[in-house]
């Protein structure tokens, strides 16, 4: 299989990201792995994709981090791939990353990547849903039952109407945005704290005021979707639980969470049944469902992570699962060719 990755720049990637993790998986089993980051692609006159890719220079690595030292150093390989060539292109950058002078690098990944799975080229997560996806608006297209009531606007009155609704209380958080960033407990009787609260988010856009879930002072569990369907391998599920430092909000590991061995339960395959037609019809093949209770917060559609941390508690290299899943959609386009959509390749 010849498998690209794309993130947001080669040279920031960390040995315990989920893409290192599949990168190295794929490449001891005996894929072709390439890297590119969204500075690096190039549309030819001759009308193919191409980028300039970046390689570990060995075929078998005991460790992540050596495999990321390599792929970043002096011995890396470096070449001008053509992108059209590859069996498969996993989009695994986080645009939210992306702001200020780089804003023109969000959606690069989905730009080539809709073009290339037009060349026969499977794209995972699909392209075109993943721009539907570029904000939480994406999260109210699934249906009402599974997540917490939601108002989205700029108008600080309409907001606090929504909090005297709420009870009082309510999470606002900017509209677009990942990692916990901007999340706050904004309480309607405190009334300089939210206007300020309000006030900030408000300069990068929409914000989205949430119902508060008391459970989610218990924290949220991460669990993987794969093909539609939680991810499950040796038996075990691809899943763990990050829980709240302090009175602080978010339960994000890199927020200053902790995390700890998820109990999955007929309550968290419930949702996942429920989210899962909505997952088909677009072509999320890989994701992560934040679950609170019997709530969803947020569904991750761009470069889920924590596949190391699910490994970490179940004793199963989950990305083994993952690998295999793609090199069998490989399988199918060799027998089938180009006669399936790629949402519903991306799937199968």
């Amino acid at each position: 299989m010849r498998l690209g990755f794309f993130v947001n720049d080669v040279a920031a990637e960390l040995s315990g990201y989920t893409t290192t993790r599949l990168a190295q998986t794929a490449t001891n089993r005996g894929d072709e792995v390439w890297y590119f980051g969204a500075a690096d692609f190039i549309y030819g006159a001759d009308d193919v994709i191409y980028a300039h890719g970046t390689a570990a220079p060995k075929t078998k690595y005991k460790t992540h981090e050596a495999y990321l030292r390599d792929l970043q150093g002096s011995q890396a390989v470096r070449q001008r791939v053509t992108v059209d060539d590859l069996d498969v292109l996993m989009l695994r950058s986080d645009p939210s990353t992306d702001t200020g002078n780089r804003v023109w690098a969000q959606t690069a990944g989905i730009t080539f990547g809709r073009v290339a799975k037009r060349r026969g080229v499977i794209v995972v997560n699909d392209p075109d849903c993943l721009l539907k996806a570029m904000n939480k608006m994406y999260f109210q297209h699934f249906p009402e039952e599974v997540r917490p009531r939601t108002l989205i606007s700029r108008n600080r009155d309409d907001i606090k109407a929504f909090l005297s609704e709420m009870g009082g209380n309510a999470v606002i958080k900017p509209l677009q945005g990942s990692g916990g960033a901007g999340v706050f407990m904004a309480k309607v009787d405190d009334r300089s704290n939210i206007n300020q609260m309000i006030d900030t988010l408000v300069r990068e856009g929409y914000i989205i005021a949430q119902e508060y879930l008391p459970a989610a002072a218990e924290g949220d569990t991460r669990l993987f979707m794969m093909n539609g369907k939680p991810l499950r391998y040796k038996g075990k599920y691809a899943a763990f639980r990050r829980l709240r430092r302090g009175d602080d909000l978010r339960s994000n590991i890199h927020a200053g969470g902790s995390k700890e061995k998820a109990v999955i339960t007929d309550s968290h395959l419930r949702l996942a049944e429920i989210v899962r037609p909505k997952l088909v019809q677009d072509g999320m093949f890989l994701v992560g469902l934040d679950i609170v209770g019997d709530k969803l917060m947020e569904i991750n559609v761009f470069s889920p992570g924590g596949l190391g941390s699910a490994q970490q508690f179940e004793r199963v290299n989950f990305n083994e699962a993952v690998i295999t899943a793609l090199e069998r959609k490989v399988a199918y386009m060799g027998h089938y060719h180009r006669n399936f959509a790629n949402e519903e390749m991306a799937m199968l």
